[in-house]
């Protein structure tokens, strides 16, 4: 949580007119975070109904404008698009002269650092990577929820104070990310907020189909305790039965899953070989019930497996198709061309 007294807005010097190309989730929470700053948004660029009413509800009075406008108009400028999206639009917007000497150009995509604003760079705007590790929803509680939310923060050196600053200004905790490890640093959030939710929902699913009237009640402080335990623990927080070696209550689940929900069976199997692995080479797992255990995971049936001794029926329905997500940023509806997620999903 950020701790840093902060002054009031109209004692800071230096304030920007700020603007935002892509009104999706992120960039009109990141434009009103700055505004409680002392910030002045001026300009917003959207294409969807979905885009301009985040636009109208987080930024109200803030014109609608093209992308062009946006820089013409600000001083501080959020590129919050889609990943995919932001080489086209920095080059684009790079060669029809709509970049200005001195101007910040701030993108927040997790993937990418500094060097793709280099078409920006020459034309004398100022790089800045922000990516916010939050999962945004749209709405003004993520104005909030970027109070203590920690940047992934990449810029030349000579302006990583002026980065960090901004972080801390909008609430957040800088946390430096070097340009050639943001794709591994955007991995890790992805794979730690977007495959979670796949996995919550995946559960809740199967809750109801075993009988369960109230899945998220039942999972909310299981869940609960197992992120806090995990993130103050580690590996050390590892239960249930792939980490005690329980192979034929492993192959039970694996028969459940091949017959009430055979899409889950890939990703069930995926998880239960990494935690195996996690569990063996931190000591929780025993060797000698491993060999059992990665057997049936092997086997993938929830039969004997290769190495034999498990229960249950061997199962022949196929697993129709794998779990997760492709742990890129997303846009925040399928018919909203404007703005990312976050890490998460986010995130972003």
């Amino acid at each position: 949580m950020n701790t840093t007294p902060q002054p009031d807005p109209k004692d800071r010097p230096a304030r920007l007119t700020v603007g935002v190309v892509g009104a999706g989730r992120v960039g009109p929470a990141l434009a009103a975070s700055l505004q409680l700053a002392g910030h002045r948004p001026v300009a917003v660029s959207g294409v969807s109904d979905a885009s301009r009413r985040r636009a109208a509800e987080l930024l109200p009075d803030v014109p609608l404008v093209s992308p062009a406008e946006v820089l013409r108009r600000a001083e501080l400028v959020l590129l919050t698009v889609p990943d995919d999206a932001l080489p086209g639009l920095v080059t684009g917007l790079a060669e029809t002269g709509s970049v200005r000497p001195g101007q910040l150009l701030v993108h927040t995509s997790g993937r990418y650092g500094a060097r793709v604003l280099d078409p920006a760079l020459r034309a004398g705007a100022l790089p800045l990577a922000l990516h916010p590790a939050m999962t945004f929803t749209g709405t003004p509680v993520d104005v909030q929820r970027l109070a203590g939310c920690s940047f992934g923060v990449t810029a030349p050196e000579e302006l990583r104070l002026a980065a960090e600053a901004l972080v801390i200004e909008m609430g957040g905790e800088p946390e430096w990310i070097a340009e050639d490890k943001r794709p591994l640093y955007h991995a890790a959030l992805a794979l730690g907020a977007n495959h979670l939710v796949t996995l919550v929902a995946q559960s809740m699913e199967l809750l109801r189909t075993a009988g369960v009237e109230a899945p998220d009640r039942m999972l909310g402080p299981l869940l609960g305790a197992s992120l806090d335990n995990a993130l103050r623990s580690g590996d050390a927080a590892l239960t249930g039965p792939v980490a005690r070696g329980d192979a034929g209550t492993v192959a039970a689940h694996i028969v459940e899953l091949r017959a009430y929900a055979p899409q889950a069976v890939a990703g069930y199997l995926a998880m239960a070989r990494a935690t195996a692995d996690r569990a063996l080479d931190h000591g929780l797992l025993k060797a000698e019930l491993a060999e059992d255990l990665l057997g049936v995971l092997a086997d993938g049936t929830g039969g004997t497996g290769t190495t034999g001794g498990t229960e249950g029926a061997t199962g022949t329905t196929r697993a129709t198709g794998t779990t997760g997500t492709t742990g890129t940023d997303s846009t925040d509806d399928p018919d909203d061309p404007d703005g990312t997620d976050g890490p998460e999903g986010d995130a972003r």
